[in-house]
């Protein structure tokens, strides 16, 4: 698969090369991009936080994607380097080769991929194949996509693959097939006298399927076909708007050994999620719900990684926070076996020149987001049917998975001078959501102030003060960082978390870390030493374990 991928693109660039040498008329050479990513870190060994010291001493994770566009067709490879992974990264990534390559035709109308490709329908409950690189998912497919638009405002997508999986000196896929099917329509493009109506309208549809004999266990007879449907619309009047989907899920027993009560169970699943929103200028508000329930689903019945093999994607209704505290200390992972949730975001941007709005205008956000247990009355019939439960939509416990609600204020002084001030509040049941290896509830409150200070066009300063309360786990954290950037191209920043609440004094550590990089463009290296504390990961309320290290980290970007 390497030499053929290969061939491929050295057909296409000998082939452009010869056709522009020998026809006196100009010819479309096509193009070339891509861009590369290389991480390397250096570990030391650090007993006072328990830093991981691997036998390798070095970890390095790298890859290079290459494409090429001419006309109505495109290919592209990546190749990937995992030499050895970086600690915190899925172990199953290992060695060096070619981890994905497709090649690609489309027009107006159709579009047709063959190899490797990325999908989503809908909010992708039902079906999402991303990559996500700093939480080590790949969970691409490997086969056939065709979209198809029949008509003005009909939209048709198809395709079949399997997943991959592994990657060990190349990629590897799981034995599970996907197949799935989406439709979507237009209503204002298909019907010529709503084209410039006010009101707007779509509406889709799709569905998936997965086969997998991978089966193991001699206590059950698992289904090799799983099939799973979805509907969903979209409305918007004006300034307000209003989204829903539902996705049903037929039985897909899986193995859970830590509670009988979801182990092998042959339970559908179901999600429903609705988002209501309006906007103008200055005001924004939106409200979202959703309620899920054993929508966890795989290309496989045998016990695999947290997130490998993963069909559908499971969001996470809460703010995706990026200071460090808020962000790493108690994040919110999706919970498996299903939820009941609830987002308000609003937004308001006091007039500038007011008192209140200053002379920039003052902008105001507020976040609350809460995640409960379904309310399930559980029956004895693990013996027989293994349906295990009975639960209703948006019927809700009072056992709480999560709370977060969180404010913020940005403000501009003068040309020089900003400034951001958030405040946190969360609730955080590790019991369930087991991030932080605390198993009880904990209650915490984070308050951020972030300054900006531009010396002058080419240098400028910023300062940030982060500080948490709790009683629980670890106790309070202190964090604080100054970055100074003289541009165009270099900054340099140092920080510190200080973990000066701890209950266990020999524990009351700081994390330094020391951090630089040059950037030029599309060209970025940067560098940094110190140490990093053990905690998770997230984005988008799917999260990877990282362990504490000790080291020097360098990371080169760039792109052409």
């Amino acid at each position: 698969m390497k030499i053929k991928s290969l061939l491929i693109l050295g057909t296409l660039a000998m082939s452009n090369y010869y056709y522009c040498q020998n026809n006196d008329k100009p010819v479309d050479a096509g193009t070339f991009s891509g861009n590369i990513q290389a991480i390397s870190q250096y570990y030391q060994e650090d007993s006072l936080i328990n830093a991981a010291l691997p036998d390798h001493i070095m970890g390095f994770n790298g890859f290079t994607n290459l494409n090429y566009n001419r006309g109505n067709f495109s290919a592209g490879v990546r190749f990937e380097s995992y030499l050895n992974t970086l600690e915190g990264y899925p172990t199953t990534f290992q060695g060096t080769g070619m981890g994905y390559r497709f090649a690609n035709w489309k027009n107006e109308d159709l579009d047709i991929t063959i190899g490797s490709f990325y999908e989503q329908y809908g909010s992708g409950m039902i079906l999402r194949a991303y990559e996500e690189r700093q939480l080590g998912i790949d969970n691409a497919l490997d086969g056939v996509k065709v979209k198809y638009n029949p008509y003005k405002g009909i939209y048709l997508k198809g395709l079949v693959g399997k997943q991959r999986h592994l990657f060990n000196d190349g990629l590897t896929n799981g034995n599970g097939i996907i197949r799935g099917f989406d439709g979507e329509i237009d209503i204002n493009e298909l019907l010529d006298s709503l084209n410039d109506s006010k009101f707007r309208l779509t509406i889709g549809g799709s569905f998936v399927s997965k086969f997998n004999d991978d089966n193991n266990t001699p206590d059950f007879i698992l289904p090799k076909n799983v099939g799973s449907y979805a509907a969903r619309f979209g409305m918007r009047y004006s300034k307000f708007r209003f989204s829903g989907e539902y996705v049903y899920k037929i039985n897909d027993p899986y193995p859970y050994n830590l509670d009988d009560r979801f182990n092998y169970i042959y339970k559908n699943g179901e999600g429903l999620l609705l988002n209501l929103g309006y906007s103008k200028k200055g005001f924004a508000v939106d409200l979202s719900a959703k309620h899920m329930d054993n929508m966890l689903w795989r290309s496989t019945n045998v016990r695999v990684g947290p997130t490998d093999l993963m069909i559908g994607y499971l969001p996470a209704q809460c703010k995706q926070h990026t200071y460090n505290l808020a962000a790493t200390l108690y994040p919110y992972a999706t919970n498996f076996f299903g939820e009941i949730s609830y987002q308000l975001d609003v937004l308001y941007k006091i007039p500038k020149k007011t008192l209140l709005g200053g002379k920039y205008g003052t902008s105001i956000s507020m976040n609350l987001a809460t995640a409960y247990v379904p309310e399930r009355t559980f029956i004895d019939d693990l013996s027989s049917s293994r349906n295990s439960y009975q639960t209703s939509l948006f019927s809700m416990s009072d056992s709480i998975l999560y709370q977060d609600f969180n404010i913020e204020i940005k403000r501009k002084i003068n040309k020089k001078l900003k400034f951001n001030i958030n405040y946190f509040n969360f609730i955080f049941n590790d019991d369930a959501v087991k991030v932080a290896e605390y198993y009880k509830m904990i209650y915490a409150q984070i308050a951020v102030i972030d300054l900006s200070y531009k010396i002058n066009d080419h240098h400028s300063l910023r300062f940030e003060t982060q500080a948490m309360w709790t009683q629980q786990h670890k106790g309070n954290w202190f964090f604080g960082q100054i970055e100074y950037t003289f541009s165009p191209h270099w900054y340099v920043a140092v920080l510190d978390q200080y973990n000066y609440g701890n209950p266990v004094a020999e524990q009351r550590l700081h994390y330094a870390l020391v951090s630089a990089g040059y950037i030029n463009g599309p060209h970025r290296f940067s560098m940094q030493y110190g140490r990093q504390r053990a905690g998770v990961f997230c984005v988008g309320g799917v999260c990877r374990a990282v362990p504490a290290s000790n080291g020097l980290t360098f990371t080169l970007t760039s792109s052409f």
